[in-house]
């Protein structure tokens, strides 16, 4: 009675991102962002400046925090966000990806938009759209540009002062690189992932990702290599933007991204100590314990820098089996993934995740690598449906054991949405189960 009482209450909603969703069906309209195949890739932004200059320019008016990398963006986004929250300034958040709903992408003052807002904008916003389709030099915006304009307008709604924004791909070519005048522009790191977009070379990717660097910005990065660096050493001098390299040697993922927020939240004057804020940090997906005994973790880790973290945050506990269930997406670097994680394990549990417009590595050529870099003794198994590779190895679980999800963001969804559901999230407007 509780979910047919609630999915009656945002029957409006899901209406909503179904359409929202479909819009990437309209053919020869680029409805993907930051495509490597397309002859002008200035095309995207300026597609979402029309639509922008449309809907009155609510990207105006906000102290822009700015931030990219290949992993860890999200959590330092979301640090800074409840800091400020906490010292008094009123903030909205734009990230990328969710989890479970589409409202975890926007938050005003560590709390998501109301979903029947959100509603209430999309519904707003169809005769610009068909506006666009009609007369726009570039078409219709993508499923990621309507959400950062949904956000924008939201933000202002809300009349917020500072706008913490993820970048969703990349950086020079991303919808969030409209933003003129960010007062602060972070990148976390550089590794390789969307390769297939970016290029395959750290230094192409740290160019594209150096392109959200201002004038007259603070820039901060907690990258390691000196080579990367000094690509954004050499933006910075060119753009006229303060550079400012993080001393991270000896420091873990985690503390890099803390340090990166802290460091940010300084600059503009909130001097609140990050350590008070982390331990209320608890990001959906994001090495999630969603059960203690026996340990069950839901973790994201979508590419080899990320998986990475997972393994420092995994040897920091303490064992008898590690059970884990891994899918991926097919456009990632699914083979070091497999190298680096596969070994850790005790049973293996391939699978695929339930997203249909979203291509996974084939689970049979999973099963078949996995098998050449798994332990000796370790059990492998195939299940093609993610709900049932969990009941099996969660009901296989001792009060000993672990059991860790991985390996893609939808994967994490289809097994988040078992602790807490879609209703739930946008009943409470928060994650928390």
């Amino acid at each position: 009675m509780y979910l047919s009482k609630n999915k009656d209450r945002f029957s409006k909603y899901y209406s909503a991102i179904k359409y929202l969703e479909s819009l990437g069906n309209i053919s020869g309209g680029y409805q993907k962002t930051n495509l490597r195949s397309h002859p002008r890739p200035e095309m995207f932004l300026e597609r979402m400046q029309d639509f922008l200059d449309e809907l009155g320019n609510p990207e105006k008016n906000f102290k822009y925090i700015h931030i990219t990398g290949t992993s860890g963006k999200g959590s330092t986004a979301s640090l800074v966000h409840n800091t400020l929250v906490k010292a008094g300034k009123k903030s909205g958040l734009f990230t990328s990806p969710f989890t479970v709903s589409t409202i975890e992408k926007i938050q005003v003052n560590s709390k998501y938009i109301d979903p029947l807002v959100l509603a209430n904008i999309i519904d707003e916003l169809k005769p610009y759209i068909d506006r666009a389709i009609l007369t726009g030099r570039h078409g219709a915006p993508s499923y990621f540009e309507m959400m950062l304009a949904i956000a924008l307008l939201y933000f202002k709604k809300e009349k917020c002062e500072y706008v913490i924004l993820e970048v969703g791909l990349g950086g020079k070519y991303d919808a969030t690189n409209i933003i003129k005048h960010p007062i602060i522009t972070a990148i976390t790191n550089i590794d390789l992932d969307h390769t297939n977009i970016l290029g395959k070379q750290r230094t192409t990717i740290a160019k594209d990702k150096a392109g959200i660097i201002k004038k007259n910005s603070v820039f901060f990065t907690t990258e390691k290599d000196p080579k990367i660096k000094n690509i954004f050493r050499t933006e910075c001098s060119k753009i006229g933007a303060k550079y400012n390299p993080l001393n991270v040697e000896g420091l873990d993922y985690s503390s890099c991204n803390h340090l990166l927020a802290e460091s940010i939240c300084s600059e503009i004057g909130i001097s609140n100590n990050i350590s008070d804020t982390k331990t209320e940090i608890r990001l959906p997906a994001r090495f999630e314990m969603v059960e203690k005994e026996p340990v069950v973790i839901i973790d994201g880790a979508h590419n080899p820098s990320k998986i990475k973290s997972t393994i420092f945050n995994l040897e920091k506990l303490r064992y008898k089996k590690l059970s884990l269930i891994i899918a991926i997406s097919a456009d990632k670097d699914w083979q070091t993934m497999l190298k680096l994680i596969i070994p850790k394990a005790h049973n293996i549990y391939i699978t695929r995740f339930n997203v249909g417009l979203r291509q996974t590595v084939d689970p049979k050529l999973l099963f078949k690598e996995a098998q050449k870099c798994k332990q000796k003794n370790a059990s492998i198994y195939l299940y093609s449906d993610p709900i049932q590779a969990f009941t099996y190895a969660r009901n296989n679980l001792t009060t000993n054991d672990t059991l860790l999800i991985t390996g893609s963001f939808y994967l994490a969804g289809d097994i988040r949405k078992l602790y807490c559901s879609e209703e739930k999230i946008l009943k409470q407007r928060n994650s928390n189960i």
